[in-house]
């Protein structure tokens, strides 16, 4: 695949220095993008590279003019090129209520603050929706199945009703059926370093996973006594 170059908005000069976009653009690079920063429509343009724009990552602005700013952004920048560039919104949860009358405007959109592996999972969807990436990556373990693009979950068939959360701790597990981690390394890299909760956060979502998986199923994650979970392999297949 090309190198994906993502245009990040950021408004006026001194949006720049927003917490959110900072965060945005590290998250981005992280996974291997290239995030370019772009205040207007005029910067879409200029900007170019030449491989095209992968898509775009608009963050709503808090303010009434930044929002209206913001999603005159998001209908503009369709028109620039003959293909529509992908439309990522960063929106803060008053503002959801704006999103049914904008479908046209964007294609996906993540709630501020974001973790960043739910973003890197949506610009993932982003690309794969758009034709610029493989189809999505299935893991599949005995009546196990996660589509790792669409965050989907399944258990025999069932579709599996998971939070951002718990799905991202299966999958952590999954990829590496039969490994025991600790809930210290579950913290880290699950919920990431700059997490502050304690190991009983690793222990409840452990809970909820296997009460909807359901009794027949609660064991395939397994509690190795006095060092963490491991999906139990042998079980699963």
């Amino acid at each position: 695949m090309d190198k994906t170059n993502f245009a990040v908005f950021t408004g006026q000069p001194d949006a720049a220095t927003n917490p959110a976009i900072v965060e945005v653009i590290r998250t981005l690079t992280m996974a291997g993008h290239h995030a370019i920063e772009v205040r207007d429509i005029q910067d879409l343009k200029a900007l170019r590279p030449a491989a095209g724009w992968s898509g775009s990552v608009v963050p709503v602005g808090t303010t009434n003019e930044a929002t209206t700013e913001a999603w005159g952004y998001c209908r503009d920048s369709r028109r620039i090129e003959d293909t529509i560039i992908p439309v990522l919104v960063l929106i803060g949860g008053s503002h959801v209520s704006e999103l049914s009358d904008r479908n046209e405007q964007f294609d996906d959109f993540i709630l501020s603050p974001f973790h960043p592996s739910e973003m890197q999972a949506r610009i993932s969807h982003l690309l794969w929706r758009s034709g610029q990436a493989p189809g999505p990556e299935i893991v599949e373990l005995g009546p196990l199945l996660l589509n790792v693009e669409t965050y989907q979950a399944s258990l025999q068939n069932r579709p599996l009703d998971l939070t951002f959360m718990e799905y991202e701790l299966l999958k952590f597990l999954a990829v590496s059926p039969g490994k025991v981690f600790s809930r210290e390394i579950l913290l880290n890299r699950v919920w990431g370093y700059e997490y502050f909760g304690g190991a009983r956060t690793v222990d409840v979502h452990v809970r909820r996973l296997r009460a909807k998986f359901g009794e027949e199923h609660a064991h395939l994650i397994q509690t190795v006594r006095s060092v963490g979970y491991k999906l139990d392999q042998s079980r699963a297949i």
